[in-house]
C-alpha cells in the first residue's frame, strides 16, 4: 500500500533520511518508532505531500482524497466546535464512501460532552482526539498519525489507542511515536527509524521473537541486587534490569553465551534463586538491541 525508494531528505547538508526503503502492507497497523530527532516527522511529512525528497521516491497506492492525515500539533478555527471541525472534515474528503457518524466518532474519542464548545477552549489532548476525530471520520484508505497519542493523559491515550487497534484490517495505518508501549500495544507491523535509516521493518512478532532465546527473568528469594552487580560485569551480557527485589531481567547476547554462563554466574553472586525462564523481550528491549 505505502513503499519508498532510496527517500532521502537532506536540511543545510544534514541528513533528516537516508535512503529510507519504506514498505507498508495493506490494512496493516505500522508503528513507525524511533526517538526524537529520528526523521518520522519528516517522513510522514513527504508521504502526505507536505514536503519534497531531496531523492528518491514514495508512493501510495490510494486516492489523494482517501489518506488522511494527523499532524502531531493539530490546530483548528477557535471559533468552530468539536462538531463543526470534525462535519467540516467530512465536506473536504467527499462522501464517497459514506462517512461515519460525527457524534460516532467524537464520542469514540472521548469529546461527546464537548461537541458543541468552541475548539479555542480545548485543551492539548482534547484538540489531539479531536484531530483523530476528524481524520478518521471520512473512513480513509490510508492514515498516517504522527504522535497521536503523546499529549494525552492516561483515559486519553487509552481512548485513542482502541481507535487505532479498530482500524487494522479496514484501513492502512503508520502510526509514528516514540512511547514504545503504545506501538507494540496497536501495531501488527514494527519500523525502526534511528537517525535517518530505517534499522529494521517487518511483523512485530518476528521483531520480538528473534531475542526471545536470549531473555531470561531470573526470580530469588535474596540477592538480585548482588546477581544483578556479577551479570552486569559481564561481557557476554547486554542488559541488566532490576524489576523488584526478587526479580531481574538479562539480556545475553547469544543463547549459547547464555546457555554457558547464565547459571554459573548467578550461583557466583550467592542469590537464593527459585527459577530461570526464558521470556519473549519487550519492544524497548528489541528496539534496543537494533539501533545499538
Amino acid at each position: 500500500m505505502i513503499t519508498t525508494t532510496d527517500l532521502t531528505k537532506a536540511y543545510d547538508g544534514a541528513l533528516a533520511l537516508d535512503d529510507v526503503d519504506l514498505d507498508v502492507p495493506d490494512g496493516v497497523v505500522y508503528g513507525l518508532v524511533g526517538p526524537n530527532g529520528a526523521g518520522k516527522t519528516t517522513l510522514l511529512s513527504i508521504l502526505a505531500g507536505l514536503r519534497t525528497p531531496t531523492s528518491g521516491t514514495s508512493s501510495i497506492d490510494a486516492e489523494p482524497s482517501r489518506i488522511a492525515v494527523l499532524p502531531d500539533a493539530p490546530r483548528f478555527e477557535p471559533w468552530l466546535t468539536g462538531r463543526e471541525v470534525v462535519e467540516l472534515a467530512v465536506h473536504l474528503a467527499g462522501h464517497h464512501p459514506a462517512p461515519r457518524s460525527p457524534d460516532d466518532v467524537l464520542a469514540e474519542a472521548g469529546l461527546a460532552d464537548a461537541a458543541d464548545r468552541r475548539v479555542d477552549g480545548y485543551s492539548r489532548g482534547m484538540l489531539q482526539r479531536l484531530g483523530l476525530a476528524a481524520t478518521v471520520v471520512s473512513n480513509p484508505t490510508v492514515l498516517l498519525l504522527d504522535e497521536p497519542a503523546s499529549a494525552l493523559d492516561p483515559m486519553g491515550r487509552r481512548e485513542v489507542l482502541d481507535l487505532v487497534r479498530r482500524l487494522r484490517g479496514t484501513s492502512t495505518v503508520i502510526f509514528s511515536s516514540h512511547i514504545l508501549r503504545d506501538v507494540e500495544e496497536v501495531s501488527d507491523w514494527i519500523g525502526i527509524l534511528d537517525d535517518g535509516r530505517l534499522r529494521f521493518q517487518g511483523p512485530a512478532s518476528e521483531l520480538l521473537g528473534e531475542g526471545a532465546s536470549r531473555v531470561f527473568e531470573v526470580r530469588a528469594r535474596t540477592g538480585i541486587d548482588r546477581a544483578a552487580d556479577v551479570l552486569a560485569d559481564r561481557d557476554w551480557v547486554t542488559s541488566v534490569e532490576v524489576l523488584d527485589d526478587r526479580v531481574l531481567r538479562v539480556v545475553a547476547a547469544s543463547l549459547d553465551d547464555a546457555e554457558r554462563h547464565l547459571l554459573a554466574a548467578i550461583v557466583e553472586s550467592g542469590a537464593r534463586v527459585t527459577s530461570v525462564a526464558p521470556v519473549s523481550p519487550t519492544l524497548e528491549e528489541a528496539f534496543l538491541e537494533v539501533t545499538r
